[in-house]
């Protein structure tokens, strides 16, 4: 049995049996009832998940998980894949967006090699999985084989068990990874059915020429790869990304640990579906954090029946998305756990 199988079978749905205890403390908060409206159906659920009336919210981890696409060469991308290396030493530096987020929300960012096309020998403070130089041209073939999409699901499993280990409470993801908004298109349209032309975005800014370009490159993928779409793992393995399949795997652990994560935008969505499409229970584990601006991202989230957090118009990846609604989801637990009840401030409830 793989080590994905066993984590399958271990993954449970939430037990609510504690949520009349929790909503009446909910309710006994000095406030009227329902008036914090999604703060507090973020503490709930925090709540659920971590099986508790007291929730405690220890250390916060992000792990940004980078690697590279053979379908870059297809130009379906603004910025050359040579961005990709450049900007996982600029995260390991602290000059991106998501160390200024994750530093001001006290998130420790682990950047996670699983398959940048450059040996990035330099790096310090990089966690090297690094499965191969970048995935193969999806519009050609498979991007991967079963191994190795097994392989990189299970470095994010392992991840989540090495998180829970180190007294993690609350897990986001994040992405880095020239192109990959193509293969993630292409992985909600196998698993979803939406249609290409409707979900397929211009990632980090192409034309109108380049988003039809990028239309046809993920429907030839579709089209080259299909037969080998049989399950969920295939799927992922024909036209996924080393770093998706990552993103996939540290949710699935996460899950099996009891450890809420926090999901960031459009690729991370990707990783998330097909973590929940090889077990539904999965879902009772995510806060979806923010609304991509990414074309598609309104009808995937509509299709899973999910609403994020936010909504900002943001399409950065890294997990930015992640680290803001972390700080929201950590504000409802403190509000849960520090805000004055009517039993005990004296304060007069409403009158029956």
């Amino acid at each position: 049995m793989t080590g994905i199988n066993k984590t399958l079978q271990a993954i449970k749905p939430v037990d609510k049996s504690l949520q009349p205890q929790i909503q009446a403390h909910l309710d006994d908060l000095t406030k009227p009832p329902g008036s914090l409206g999604r703060l507090e159906e973020l503490a709930m659920q925090y709540c659920l998940i971590s099986n508790t009336v007291k929730p405690v919210i220890g250390k916060k981890k992000i792990f940004c998980f980078a690697g590279d696409h053979g379908v870059a060469d297809e130009g379906v991308s603004a910025f050359p894949k040579e961005v990709t290396p450049q900007m996982v030493m600029n995260m390991l530096g602290g000059g991106a967006a998501i160390n200024v987020l994750s530093n001001h929300a006290g998130i420790k960012l682990c950047v996670v090699d699983m398959g940048v096309a450059d040996p990035l020998s330099s790096a310090t403070g990089l966690i090297r999985h690094k499965i191969r130089n970048g995935t193969d041209n999806i519009a050609k073939g498979p991007a991967m084989t079963i191994h190795e999409a097994t392989q990189a699901i299970e470095t994010g499993i392992d991840l989540a068990k090495s998180a829970q280990a180190d007294g993690v409470t609350l897990i986001g993801t994040g992405d880095m990874g020239i192109a990959n908004t193509t293969p993630s298109t292409a992985l909600f349209h196998a698993y979803l059915d939406l249609p290409v032309d409707r979900i397929t975005g211009r990632g980090t800014g192409i034309d109108n020429d380049g988003l039809q370009n990028k239309t046809k490159v993920i429907e030839r993928a579709i089209f080259v790869n299909k037969h080998l779409f049989k399950d969920p793992l295939s799927i992922m393995a024909a036209v996924g990304g080393f770093e998706i399949a990552g993103i996939c795997g540290l949710i699935l652990g996460a899950a099996e640990c009891r450890i809420p994560v926090v999901v960031d935008g459009f690729i991370s969505s990707a990783g998330a579906t097909a973590a929940i499409k090889m077990n539904p229970h999965v879902a009772d584990y995510l806060f979806f954090s923010h609304m991509s601006h990414e074309a598609g991202h309104r009808m995937i989230m509509k299709e899973l029946n999910i609403r994020p957090i936010l909504d900002l118009d943001m399409r950065l990846g890294e997990g930015t998305g992640a680290a803001l609604a972390m700080m929201i989801i950590e504000s409802a637990v403190k509000i849960y756990n520090e805000m004055a009840t009517f039993s005990s401030a004296g304060v007069s409830n409403k009158e029956e």
